[in-house]
Order: C-alpha cells, then structure tokens, then sequence
C-alpha cells in the first residue's frame, strides 16, 4: 500500500493527540490538527486564533440557517472546508495522519484509510488532565465532559454514524489498559500488519 491514510477520533484525556504524534513519527507522515486551521485561516483572510474557536465546534442551531446551498454559519464552512482539505489531500494520493475532523467516515472510501479510536478509563483520563493542564480533579472532570460533549455533538452533526461507535472504526482501544507509549507500539504493529496485508492483495 504505497498511500498511507491513519484516521484518529480521541476521547479527550485519552492521550490521542500524543499517540497521533507518535505514529506520525514512526512512519515518517505529516499529522493534520492544527495544520488544518492554518490552511483554513489563509484561504479565508483570518487569523489561525480565530478559526481555531470555530474548530470542531457544533453550530448553533437557531442562529443558522442554509441559504442556497451555503451555511450563514462559520462552524459548518469551517467544517466543510476542514473535509474538503483531507479529501483532496487523499485523492492527490498523499499519506497522512489526521485527528478527528469526522475523517473515519469522509475518507472512508479511500481503500488507504486505517481508522482508529482511542478512549480510556476515566480515572486515568482526569489524572492525566489534571498533569497537563495544572487542575484540579473536580476541573479536570468538567473539562473533559464539556470537551467530549463538544466532540460528539459535532461529529454526530456532521456524520450519520455515532463518534465512538467501535463499529466506524477498523480499531477501538482503551490506552488505560497498557499506556500511552505500549498503545502506540501495539498500533505501529497493526498498521505494519495492514500495510503488509493490503501489498499483498496486489
């Protein structure tokens, strides 16, 4: 399989960011997160700050309206833009890897794509947000509800599958389980399995 495609949804907490990093590293391709907002941002004459409050954000339902095809809401044409930008990307043959953006299910026809879920253990999750952004437990938590909430509403809103349903992606694992750095390693080795298993198709 000469074109690489590795899709990430993340619970938040979960360490989906760190592990997409990590196996953007270990296979040598760009990752697309904040990459993303930047593209966006020059296309649209703003600033990478004011397209990030937007991004992977559910629009507001009684402020938005379709006229003509086109969203008044700057959630959906960021979002559109934001599917627009990996589709193209995969149809020029490029490899990736690329955080959440719905992208298990807008790539899902490229035979290139191994999508993967990551959740984790709440405990874990509160501890490991509480390290990185200086809370306390009972913020922690908050944090990591508002942010899911966020998460799901958008992908739900954008996608007919649910975000998170094991069944939208080749792979679902809890990190909680063997941690962050042997996750990462268990999943080199399963997109070395599927690159190999799909060379030897052809």
């Amino acid at each position: 399989m000469s074109q690489i495609i590795i899709s990430i949804g993340r619970e938040f907490g979960s360490g989906g960011r760190f592990i997409a990093e990590k196996l953007a590293e270990r296979f040598d391709l760009p990752l697309y997160d904040r990459h993303l907002i930047t593209e966006i941002a020059e296309k649209m004459g703003m600033t990478a700050e004011q397209v990030e409050k937007y991004d992977e954000t559910p629009k507001i339902k009684f402020i938005s309206r379709r006229v003509n095809g086109y969203s008044n809401s700057i959630e959906d044409n960021i979002a559109e833009m934001q599917f627009n930008i990996i589709d193209e990307k995969a149809k020029n043959g490029e490899s990736f890897v690329v955080i959440g953006r719905c992208s298990e299910t807008k790539l899902k026809e490229y035979p290139a794509l191994i999508s993967l879920f990551i959740l984790g253990d709440m405990d874990k999750k509160v501890k490991r947000v509480m390290e990185v952004y200086d809370l306390d437990e009972e913020d922690a938590k908050r944090l990591i509800t508002k942010k899911d909430k966020k998460r799901k509403q958008y992908h739900n809103y954008h996608c007919q599958g649910k975000w998170g349903d094991s069944r939208l992606y080749d792979l679902s694992i809890n990190s909680s389980r063997l941690g962050i750095d042997k996750t990462v390693d268990m999943l080199e080795e399963y997109i070395k399995a599927r690159i190999a298993d799909e060379q030897n198709k052809h």
